[in-house]
């Protein structure tokens, strides 16, 4: 049969290839994301095979090979000899008193620099993105000559201080560019209707700002949470050694229980896995938050 006069074939024939390349684009994105998959979740998964197998099986040089018997007393020695409670709960207080000021302190910074019309509103901003580039290492001499002469060495104040002003830098990033995306319609109704700025940005901003704040939250836990070098250098006290430190109590100068240690790391992650996914959804939001402006 003939086709029609003025009618075209090449656009039926272009739907069968924008369909397989669009398989294939597919395919591509779904490979890749499998691939990133394993290779995030395999090392938790290998920890854990490793906190249930003895020393012998450790030592053995079979690193990928399943324990003969599953060795549960590694997390009671974990627990009760790592003293895991007072870990944790040096862990926690530190981790969540850093958050509540960051996340108090740095939304107000936020607000200040994106909404009040001050000279200095873009070399303020400047600074904090500055700070973002300075290396921690860098600061722990000066950190600690000042902090003996303070007279805050070896307590809470002396892990919080630090942790607040590294943390501080990158929520400001965050929080500015979320709230530089708020329409001034929703404040200026507001201040019409008698609303202070004090009364604005906590019933009004704080709210909206929800999903960018969850993302402050969670970046701030899982940076201090893990961290050791400031620990190490300014807390010397075994009442107040954080969750990092746990791992030494299975060192000895003959032996070590590397069965418990990993049970320890295990214990130790379990927090931060809990957290991140009883808020992943609110941390994505928070993430692409800003991004486009609507």
């Amino acid at each position: 049969m003939s086709s029609l006069p003025g009618v075209t074939s090449a656009p039926v024939r272009a739907v069968p290839r924008q369909r397989a390349s669009r398989v294939r684009g597919r395919g591509l994105v779904l490979g890749f994301l499998s691939v990133l998959f394993v290779t995030q979740v395999y090392p938790l998964l290998w920890l854990v095979i490793y906190s249930l197998k003895t020393n012998e099986e450790i030592l053995s040089g079979s690193f990928f090979s399943l324990p003969h018997a599953l060795q549960w007393v590694n997390y009671k020695e974990a627990y009760v000899s790592g003293t895991y409670l007072k870990y944790l709960f040096n862990s926690f207080f530190v981790t969540a008193s850093t958050m509540a000021v960051v996340i108090v302190l740095c939304s107000m910074v936020a607000y200040a620099i994106t909404r009040f019309r001050f000279k200095y509103a873009s070399a303020v901003m400047l600074v904090f993105l500055v700070g973002i580039m300075i290396p921690l290492q860098a600061t722990l001499l000066p950190l600690m000559i000042i902090f003996k002469h303070m007279g805050i060495l070896n307590t809470y104040l002396a892990l919080i201080l630090p942790y607040i002003s590294f943390s501080t830098p990158l929520a400001v990033f965050v929080l500015s560019g979320f709230m530089r995306t708020i329409p001034l319609e929703i404040e200026e109704s507001a201040v019409m209707d008698g609303a202070s700025i004090t009364r604005t940005f906590r019933s009004i901003i704080l709210p909206i700002s929800v999903p960018p704040i969850m993302t402050v939250s969670i970046l701030t836990f899982i940076s201090i949470w893990n961290e050791y070098i400031m620990a190490s250098t300014f807390i010397s006290s075994q009442s107040l050694k954080t969750l990092p430190f746990g791992v030494y109590s299975f060192v000895s100068q003959y032996s070590v229980n590397y069965g418990a240690i990993g049970a320890f790391l295990v214990l130790g992650a379990l927090p931060v896995i809990f957290i991140y996914f009883v808020l992943s959804e609110k941390i994505t939001k928070g993430m692409v938050a800003g991004a486009v402006k609507g």
